[in-house]
């Protein structure tokens, strides 16, 4: 997450393919609860090239409206922020993840840890101003897909790993129950996973959920 004062590091333009250095228009979707603050912020999105596909109060349904509407990113403009936004931010990010801009006055560490658990991708503490709103968008939604991409990859690690915990399960179970060696229980797996098209992790969980529904011992100790 960025914390951004009143210098914010100028990222570079998002890019179309093949069109040079034209900013892409950003569909954004505003929180404010204040019209006059609300009117300002709307025109300085649309000066900056942006579109404002929807604005919404603090009491309502984000994570709908999100889904909803779909958004590229998501701009939160309040004095303090209250529990309920911050809650409904981190409802966004666990199931429909945007990259969330928070322009707030309120510079207590706790708050600001609060919106970094919530998943905020930006917490501008100083202000919107129109000259620099456009480079805020932008270091926040990078940051938002470097997370992204990292929270991927983690995910991916985590599956390899069970996926090989419960092989290794698997063949011991398969082991016991067909007097195989490790070899013949791993090959046996394997065209078990082949012939019904899923993954050698899926197979060894049929395999373990199988044998604890006959209450069969799987080898794992």
């Amino acid at each position: 997450m960025a914390i951004c004062n009143e210098r914010v590091q100028t990222a570079a333009l998002m890019h179309r393919p093949g069109v040079g250095r034209q900013v892409v228009s950003l569909r954004v979707m505003l929180v404010d609860d204040d019209d006059a603050r609300a009117a300002f912020v709307t025109q300085a999105l649309l000066a900056t090239g942006n579109d404002v596909v929807a604005r919404l109060s603090s009491s309502e349904d984000l994570l709908a409206a999100v889904r909803r509407v779909q958004p590229d990113v998501v701009l939160v403009d309040m004095d303090n922020p209250a529990r309920d936004v911050l809650d409904n931010c981190a409802a966004v990010t666990q199931q429909v993840p945007r990259p969330i801009v928070f322009f707030a006055n309120n510079a207590d560490p706790d708050t600001i840890a609060a919106a970094v658990r919530a998943g905020v991708s930006a917490y501008v503490v100083d202000g919107l101003s129109e000259p620099r709103l456009r480079a805020i968008l932008d270091v926040a939604i990078a940051r938002f897909r470097e997370h992204q991409k990292l929270r991927h990859e983690l995910d991916d690690m985590r599956a390899r790993l069970a996926d090989r915990r419960d092989v290794e399960r698997a063949k011991a179970t398969l082991a016991r129950l067909r007097k195989l060696d490790e070899a013949e229980a791993y090959a046996l797996l394997r065209r078990s996973a082949m012939s019904r098209r899923i993954t050698i992790g899926e197979a060894a969980r049929t395999v373990l959920a199988a044998a604890e529904l006959f209450d069969t011992p799987s080898g794992d100790g």
